[in-house]
């Protein structure tokens, strides 16, 4: 099969204020593509949106708000709707987390967190789902992460979450096959972004320290190219990849591994 176009591709990006959303809507902005940005920051995408226009984005479109919330979901499919008439890419890339001990933790903090990763573009993706039958080489892009293949301690709300989004989009990459709609889950390691300044909580320091990640930037140029080459998932950063295969092969090194920093 050929390669995917960019070029004029009507495109939505939750979490598009920061990190690897705000890197990804750059990078696209060059293949003339039209961008629907979302997230809470209204500011933040405001001042995105004119770096998009210096980019050659063809067109920009702004929705903040929370992305939890149903009425903002609705929102999104009536601005794609009214400003493009359809859509042909969709990345669910809006993610939060927490840093403590499970014990330690609150139901609010689990809910909190499932909302956001899982059920927000679980629900998201499905209102999206006739507008994208009818695109043009449509796809939905899953930004996970190596821990929804490894949970870590410390993590298990995000874990589960991750865990979540990665068989929901193993599900619907084989149902949505037949309506030629592509799914592409991206699970990233460590990436230097401010992700880890907006954490839900924290009472237990980092155990493995500020190991040095892949950029924001680095991630969004792989991205576009498994989107361009029709990959199922990919794994940006090369420690991503290799706990992904040491659990595969040796489960019980890894389990003794991340025992050390529970």
């Amino acid at each position: 099969m050929s390669q995917r176009s960019l070029h004029d591709r009507r495109v939505v990006i939750t979490g598009a204020s920061s990190g690897v959303g705000r890197a990804l809507a750059l990078e696209l902005a060059s293949y003339s593509a039209h961008l629907m940005l979302v997230a809470r920051n209204k500011q933040n995408l405001a001042d995105l949106a004119d770096e998009l226009s210096a980019r050659g984005a063809a067109s920009i479109e702004v929705v903040a708000g929370d992305v939890t919330e149903p009425a903002l979901r609705a929102r999104i499919i009536e601005h794609v709707i009214a400003s493009w008439g359809g859509l042909d890419i969709l990345v669910n890339n809006a993610g939060i987390s927490t840093h403590s001990r499970f014990a330690d933790s609150s139901e609010e903090t689990l809910r909190q967190i499932m909302e956001l990763n899982f059920f927000a573009a679980a629900e998201l993706t499905r209102q999206c789902l006739p507008m994208l039958r009818e695109g043009n080489n449509p796809i939905v892009v899953n930004i996970s992460s190596v821990l929804g293949h490894r949970a870590a301690p410390l993590n298990s709300e995000y874990s589960a979450s991750k865990f979540a989004l990665r068989g929901w989009s193993e599900a619907i990459r084989a149902e949505l096959s037949k309506d030629d709609i592509e799914v592409l889950l991206v699970s990233p390691a460590t990436i230097e972004t401010d992700f880890f300044d907006h954490l839900v909580g924290r009472s237990e320091p980092m155990p493995w320290g500020n190991r040095k990640g892949i950029t924001a930037e680095q991630a969004a140029r792989q991205i576009v190219r498994a989107i361009r080459l029709r990959r199922h998932e990919i794994y940006p950063n090369w420690r991503g990849r290799l706990l992904v295969w040491l659990n595969r092969c040796c489960p019980g090194l890894v389990d003794r591994l991340m025992s050390r920093y529970g």
